[in-house]
């Protein structure tokens, strides 16, 4: 009898053992996560609790009920549990954490988020802070994006900080990805929604957060303590944050600074082409003066066509007012990203009529010209912008210098 109670025992205890070593969820790397369970199945988040450890804090705090700054009212619950995804939107993201669903709501108190220049908005299933803009009105709300949005992102293509504390300006903080249930992001994210057409994106039936488990995994996780960390570390965040705004602007005014000698620099060595160019020039009855550069045998443009135009504009000290030209803006220091983008560094269409959208010299120019001439122009100021200038890039009474050249005709 005592034999058979002992083995009892014994397999008693080997069935609890083997329970208790049993491994929770063997298919994550060591790491903090959050199993974020929703209505419509269960996504789970790897928290990037190394390189932003107060937005992680924060959100761990509120997810396990113990956050110090919640509202009375949400002290020693879950936050999340129940709240629901109040703006869907398909393509972009799908944003939740508000307790009153409205998009207006807050734990009953706002924080600078930290962030981290390697954590981008790159992909989809990023996991991020929503904000009311500047650089401390975070709160409980999130969003996971479906598509790469790097508009949202803290940092500039060059790893430096954007102005965050300005109006409009985007700075979003990254604190986890998607590992896990990205197919349920995107189910969320086509959920119908009540009228896109004026901005209201809450889904027409509500898509709730059923509970969000936070999971530690390796030692390091659970030393993870979010309550703590969250009280220690914010106050240095606001500090940091603008320390790396500084930085910024003292780099763009380098930058500036740089830029300005160049483009001195290469006006000074262009300036005996232009001389040389005007020099040569053949003035025509209205004033303006013209130096063919290359002749072409193409079409010549019909009243009303649209012509197909590189341009190079200067002014007569020889420093570049603007060119759809990219080695031209490059060579100038002053090549913009924006025009990229646009595909503005291309031959532009112009219409070549006395009603086209032109100063009037530029419209005389286009009609004297054939596809494949190159010319320089001179504009006196009465052919340019004339006494009324166009402040503050060109000023009144200023002469304008052009070099044009008709690439094609426009169909």
């Amino acid at each position: 009898m005592i034999k058979r109670s002992i083995t009892y025992l014994t397999i008693l205890l080997s069935f609890i053992l083997l329970n208790a070593c049993k491994v929770q969820h063997p298919d994550l790397d060591d790491g903090l996560y959050a199993e974020i369970i929703t209505s419509k199945g269960t996504m789970m988040a790897k928290l990037h609790y190394d390189k932003v450890p107060v937005t992680v804090a924060n959100f761990v705090a509120l997810a396990e009920g113990n956050h110090p700054l919640a509202e009375e009212q949400y002290k020693g619950k879950p936050f999340y549990d129940g709240v629901t995804f109040h703006r869907v939107m398909d393509n972009f993201m799908i944003q939740g954490g508000d307790p009153t669903g409205t998009g207006r709501g807050t734990p009953g108190y706002r924080f600078a988020a930290d962030f981290d220049a390697s954590l981008k908005h790159d992909k989809p299933g990023m996991l991020s802070m929503a904000n009311s803009g500047g650089i401390n009105t975070n709160g409980s709300q999130f969003f996971i994006t479906e598509v790469p949005y790097p508009s949202l992102n803290a940092f500039d293509t060059e790893g430096n900080m954007k102005p965050c504390d300005q109006p409009r300006v985007s700075c979003h903080s990254v604190f986890g990805e998607l590992v896990q249930g990205i197919e349920v992001q995107d189910s969320i994210s086509n959920v119908e929604v009540i009228d896109p057409r004026s901005r209201n994106h809450k889904p027409v039936e509500d898509v709730f957060i059923t509970k969000i488990n936070i999971i530690r995994k390796g030692r390091d996780a659970k030393r993870f303590d979010a309550p703590k960390i969250f009280e220690e570390q914010m106050p240095e965040v606001e500090e940091t944050i603008k320390e790396k705004m500084a930085e910024t602007r003292a780099k763009a005014e380098e930058k500036k600074r740089l830029a300005e000698e160049k483009k001195v620099k290469v006006a000074a060595e262009f300036k005996p082409t232009l001389d040389d160019y005007t020099a040569k020039a053949k003035t025509l009855a209205s004033g303006l003066k013209v130096h063919y550069l290359n002749k072409g045998n193409g079409e010549k443009p019909k009243t009303g066509q649209t012509a197909l135009i590189n341009y190079q504009g200067y002014f007569t000290d020889g420093k570049l007012l603007d060119s759809n030209v990219k080695e031209v803006e490059e060579k100038y220091a002053m090549y913009n990203v924006q025009k990229e983008q646009r595909n503005m560094y291309a031959p532009s269409p112009m219409k070549v009529s006395p009603d086209a959208n032109l100063f009037g010299g530029f419209k005389e120019a286009l009609a004297t010209l054939r596809v494949g001439d190159k010319a320089f122009f001179y504009f006196p100021s009465h052919l340019a912008y004339g006494e009324s200038g166009r402040p503050p890039v060109v000023q009144p009474n200023t002469d304008l210098l052009f070099i044009i050249e008709m690439v094609g005709i426009q169909n």
